[in-house]
């Protein structure tokens, strides 16, 4: 399940083997972790080459936890009897459950890509003109995305990312968001970042990370 890589580094920043955390020494782990090495702790070098290590530190760990994590859904649990109720740490995150609400206020996402024309393909001739502050709204939906055009992220081969802050409420389906959003950058993403975790560019995960990040009770039934 991990390759040798992932097994040096997880045995680096978590002092063990992935076989041998169990799951609260796991999330103990990884809150210190997250809070050692968090970007915002690097802010204060001024130095732009320090704050991009520190984020690729930072992504890396938060992948290795990720992956960590669905290793302990995996492991066999012992059966139980249909009478049985599972246990709080089996049961679906809420914001899995399908009366969840989500809402949110500037959710950070970055589009990481080598394609230098994509933000063109997301907001049209709109982007040469749009800038930090104004707001781009999401076709079908109430939800709008503000660009922060100053941000860049330039490397060796060309590589960028595209910096946006998503806003929308308890009206509006994720699910339609993300679709707009895949619509134009489908094949042109390699990976996306959401509020500071690393993922594929896949159109399910964005939506489970987001509702992740923008859950905020369960509602009635409909």
């Amino acid at each position: 399940m991990f390759t040798t890589e992932e097994k040096e580094n997880i045995k680096k920043y978590f002092g063990v083997t992935a076989t041998a955390l169990d799951k609260e020494e796991f999330e103990k782990k990884r809150r210190a972790l997250r809070a050692k090495y968090h970007p915002d702790n690097f802010a204060k070098f001024d130095d732009e080459t320090v704050l991009e290590m520190a984020k690729e530190r930072f992504q890396l760990i938060e992948a290795l936890g990720k992956k960590i994590a669905i290793s302990f859904t995996d492991k066999p649990t012992t059966p139980k009897s249909a009478s049985d109720s599972p246990h709080p740490d089996q049961r679906a995150p809420q914001y899995a459950h399908v009366n969840a609400l989500f809402a949110f206020r500037k959710l950070k996402i970055e589009i990481l890509t080598s394609d230098k024309d994509l933000k063109y393909h997301l907001f049209g001739t709109r982007y040469r003109w749009l800038t930090f502050g104004e707001s781009f709204a999401i076709p079908n939906t109430k939800a709008t995305i503000i660009i922060d055009e100053s941000h860049s992220r330039v490397r060796i081969g060309f590589k960028e990312s595209i910096r946006m802050y998503l806003t929308f409420d308890e009206s509006d389906s994720i699910e339609a968001i993300v679709e707009w959003l895949f619509s134009k950058i489908e094949g042109n993403a390699t990976g996306l970042i959401v509020a500071g975790t690393k993922i594929e560019a896949n159109a399910n995960y964005l939506i489970m990370e987001i509702k992740k990040h923008t859950f905020l009770r369960i509602g009635p039934p409909a």
